[in-house]
C-alpha cells in the first residue's frame, strides 16, 4: 500500500499542484502555542495557519484530504478560544481529518476525541517523551484513527542531535510495533526527495515499508515553497519528486528481511556522520 504523503501549506496554488501530483493529504498547520519555546533558534517550520485558512483551501482540496493540526490542548485567553472551540471551527470549516500535538497522556487523548465526536478522523503526533513512554495506556482509547510519530519534536525531548537517530536506535520500531499490534495506521517523520541530500528519502522510503509505516510528510527539502516561489518550477518538484517517491515504493516493497536490514545499516552509517557532524557544530 502506497504510503500517504502530506503537505504542509496555505496557498492555494500549492495546494491544487501537489494534490494534483498525488500528494494525498494537505496540511494546515494551526500550532503556534509553545512552539517557539521548543524549536527557539533551530531552523525548523514555524506556521500559523487559521480558520480562515482551511475556510479558504476547502474548496480546492477536492483530490485529497484536509488535514488540520490544531494546538496543544488548552484552555481560552483573551485573543484565542480553547481547544474544543478551536476544533469545533476547524471541524466546520471542512476539516477531514484533525491532529493533536504535544500531547503527553491517555486522559489528553480521550479529551480530544471527545472533542472531535466522530467528526473528523483522529490522528494523534506523538512527540514528547511522555507520550512515547505511555503509548500502551494512549493505545486503548477508543476512537484513535492514526499515529504519526513526530521525529523532531521527540528527538529534542529525548536528547538527540538528530531527528533520524530514533530510528537508529530501534525508538521508531518500538512504537510501530505497539500500533501495528493494535490495528492502528500509523506513519513518522518526513522525506525529501529521492537521490537528494545527506539522507536521501529512498533509504526511509524503505524502513517505512520495513516497519509497515503508513506515512510521511513531505519535508522541506522535497519542496520549500517559502524558497521557491515559481509555480512552474514547484510543478515540477512536486510532478517529478512524487513519481519517483512512489517509483522507489515499488521496489522497495519487495524487499527482503536481508534488504532491509541493509538498508538500516545504511541509515545508521550515515546518521552517525550527521548526528556526530550536529555535535561539533554545537
Amino acid at each position: 500500500m502506497a504510503l500517504t504523503l502530506m503537505y504542509i501549506t496555505n496557498n492555494p496554488i500549492t495546494a491544487q499542484i501537489a494534490q494534483e501530483a498525488g500528494v494525498d493529504r494537505i496540511w494546515i498547520d494551526m500550532e503556534y502555542i509553545g512552539k517557539d519555546e521548543r524549536q527557539g533558534g533551530m531552523d525548523t517550520v514555524k506556521n500559523h495557519h487559521t480558520i480562515d485558512d482551511i475556510k479558504k483551501m476547502r474548496p480546492i482540496v477536492t483530490n485529497a484530504e484536509l488535514m488540520v493540526r490544531v494546538n496543544p490542548l488548552h484552555t481560552a485567553t483573551d485573543d484565542y478560544y480553547g481547544s474544543e472551540d478551536e476544533i469545533n471551527q476547524s471541524i466546520e470549516a471542512g476539516a477531514d481529518v484533525i491532529m493533536l500535538p504535544m500531547f503527553k497522556t491517555a486522559d489528553d487523548v480521550k479529551r480530544f476525541v471527545s472533542y472531535v465526536d466522530g467528526r473528523a478522523k483522529v490522528q494523534l503526533l506523538v512527540e514528547t517523551a511522555e507520550a512515547a513512554a505511555k503509548i500502551d495506556s494512549i493505545l486503548e482509547v477508543p476512537g484513535v484513527d492514526e499515529i504519526h510519530i513526530g521525529l523532531n519534536d521527540l528527538h529534542l525531548a529525548m536528547h538527540k542531535a538528530f531527528m533520524f537517530e530514533l530510528i537508529c536506535d530501534d525508538t521508531v520500531a518500538s512504537l510501530c510495533k505497539k500500533m501495528k499490534a493494535k490495528g492502528i495506521k500509523y506513519g513518522f517523520g518526513g522525506i525529501a526527495r529521492v537521490g537528494y541530500g545527506m539522507l536521501p528519502a529512498e533509504y526511509i522510503i524503505a524502513e517505512h515499508y520495513h516497519l509497515g509505516s503508513t506515512a510521511a510528510i513531505l519535508s522541506r527539502g522535497f519542496c520549500d515553497a517559502n524558497i521557491v516561489k515559481d509555480p512552474m518550477e514547484i510543478e515540477a518538484i512536486f510532478v517529478k519528486g512524487v513519481r519517483n517517491i512512489r517509483l522507489k515504493e515499488h521496489e522497495v516493497a519487495q524487499y527482503s528481511e536481508e534488504q532491509y536490514l541493509k538498508n538500516l545499516d545504511i541509515i545508521r552509517e550515515k546518521v552517525s556522520v550527521i548526528a556526530a557532524n550536529k555535535k561539533g557544530k554545537g
